[in-house]
This record gives C-alpha cells, structure tokens and sequence, in this order.
C-alpha cells in the first residue's frame, strides 16, 4: 500500500547519507585550512542531515519498508571553500525541490505523515540553503578578507590556550 512512500523515503535517505558525506569532508577541509566558522557550519549540518536520515529510517521501518543505505552521489574533491559554498547551495536547493515534490506524491497515495515530513525537511533544507548562499554572497562581497576573518578566530583560540577545534 506504502511502496511509492517507502521509495521516496529511501531515495531521501540516500540523498541526506550523500549530503552527510559531502559535509564531513568540507568540514575536514575547512578545519585543515583554519576556517573554524565555515567547518562547524558543514559539521553542524551534516548533523541535522544524520538526525533526517534517522526520521527517514524511522518512517520507513513503520511503513513496514526495508531501509537502503545507498549513498546518492560519490564525494567531490572539493578544496576551494567558495565551490565548496557554490556546491553545497546546489545540494540543498535540489533536496528542498525534491522533497516538495515527494510530499506531494505521498499526499495523493493518501500518506499524510510521510508528506508532513517532507514538508517539515523542506523546511531545514530551505534554512541550510539560505546559510550557505549568505556565506556565498558574503565571499562575494569580501572576497579573500573574509576568509582571512575567518582564521583570525583560530589564532584567537590558540593564543589564549583554546586549542584546535
């Protein structure tokens, strides 16, 4: 009765196991190039990703589905933070259409939590969007400056003994 709920819910799963994945390493990469702000903001979303895959999961498994846990998209090699930015605009853009869409689908397969989920994850996805292009915009308008702000709390942290975050 729930099969075209129980696929959208995996393909959603995949798609947040892939952001997960894509954040982490842009975190990595923004916390070995001393950009502190920039690498908590991809770790805390990737966490809030991790918290969706989990209601995703739940849902399923009480739809009587079994969960797939395939990843969407292999991680890109991504070291420059303003494609990293570019990208992750891109990705959250796409999960906040797509889920749009899914919520409708399950609206007219008569699956109203399902719906309601995907509407409360367009919700996230749309506020991770405007965080990541206000950090675009924000590089567009103070270019490399504000990358250097960014280092500057680092070196703040470590003069007064805070260490490495």
């Amino acid at each position: 009765m729930h099969e075209k709920s129980i696929e959208l819910l995996n393909k959603a799963v995949a798609d947040e196991l892939a952001a997960v994945h894509q954040y982490m390493y842009f975190h990595f990469h923004c916390d070995d190039q001393g950009y502190d702000l920039l690498a908590g903001l991809f770790k805390r979303t990737a966490i809030e990703e991790m918290v969706h895959v989990e209601r995703l999961a739940e849902r399923i498994l009480f739809l009587k589905g079994e969960i797939e846990m395939k990843v969407a998209d292999d991680v890109k090699k991504i070291h420059d933070v303003k494609e990293m930015l570019q990208l992750a605009v891109k990705m959250e853009e796409g999960s906040a259409r797509d889920y749009n869409n899914w919520a409708n689908e399950c609206s007219k397969n008569a699956d109203s939590v399902s719906k309601k989920l995907f509407e409360d994850l367009v919700m996230d996805e749309e506020r991770h969007f405007d965080q990541y292009d206000t950090e675009v915009d924000n590089l567009d308008k103070f270019g490399e400056k504000y990358l250097a702000l960014q280092s500057i709390e680092r070196s703040k942290s470590l003069s007064t003994g805070g260490g490495v975050a």
